[in-house]
């Protein structure tokens, strides 16, 4: 027999499995939820929402070398995206890292499409780790932004992306990827994708990001505070990546 208890009219009931004893409760719609042991029934998970006055944006080496190795209307496409989440971002007034991998005479710098945007919370810096993290200049910078989500873009995916989101996540940042704007020379780089998910890496496309930031629709009261804070958006920035 399966014990029962009522408080404050959930129904609640224990049962045994594989995973061991598991607490649910019956929501207003006749489902079972799955409660965590030892969880109290008012607990919920804590979800991670993007926040403007918490998060920056990393780019990690988007440069012509990488740029080169792929398709040129992929590359156009990334660049676009890019200079678009740039625009983004300085809306919102989200400072943005960008790292160029060594040589940079040789692999070159930021496509001038995407470097126009960049305002004065984006601050570039040269690279030789595949991890940003690594490089003490950019921690340092990272230390004084006093931002614990990272909004990541650039390449490639299964290297400097990668490593780079692996470091930010053993420093507690909270790890978003733009999955329209990272790329490879390499064919396959499911493993990598994979590996970043396990990890705890959260990947999102710009639209998510977009309506995330704005939050609701034009009209009434947040309108107003949206509109107080930060000006109305360009007219010709889009809601979504080019495909």
């Amino acid at each position: 027999i399966k014990p029962m208890c009522i408080m404050s009219r959930d129904i609640c009931n224990y049962d045994t499995g594989a995973l061991g004893p598991r607490l649910w409760r019956n929501s207003a719609d006749g489902f079972n939820m799955p409660i965590a042991n030892g969880a109290g029934l008012d607990d919920m998970k804590a979800v991670k929402r993007i926040v403007p006055n918490r998060c920056c944006g990393v780019i990690v080496d988007l440069q012509g070398f990488f740029l080169s190795q792929v398709d040129k209307r992929l590359g156009s496409r990334i660049k676009t995206n890019t200079g678009n989440l740039v625009r983004l971002l300085n809306h919102f007034r989200i400072p943005i890292v960008v790292t160029l991998e060594r040589p940079v005479d040789f692999k070159g710098s930021l496509p001038k499409e995407i470097g126009k945007h960049l305002g004065e919370r984006a601050q570039t810096f040269g690279k030789n780790f595949f991890d940003l993290c690594k490089d003490k200049k950019i921690k340092g910078h990272l230390t004084r932004l006093k931002r614990r989500q990272a909004i990541v873009a650039g390449c490639e995916t299964d290297v400097c992306v990668l490593q780079s989101c692996l470091g930010l996540l053993s420093l507690g940042y909270e790890v978003f990827v733009m999955e329209e704007l990272i790329f490879s020379s390499a064919r396959n780089v499911d493993a990598a994708i994979a590996r970043m998910k396990a990890e705890g890496v959260i990947f999102a496309t710009y639209k998510s990001l977009y309506y995330e930031l704005i939050e609701a629709v034009e009209g009434g009261r947040h309108t107003e505070k949206f509109l107080a804070a930060y000006g109305p958006l360009p007219d010709d920035l889009p809601d979504t990546a080019v495909q």
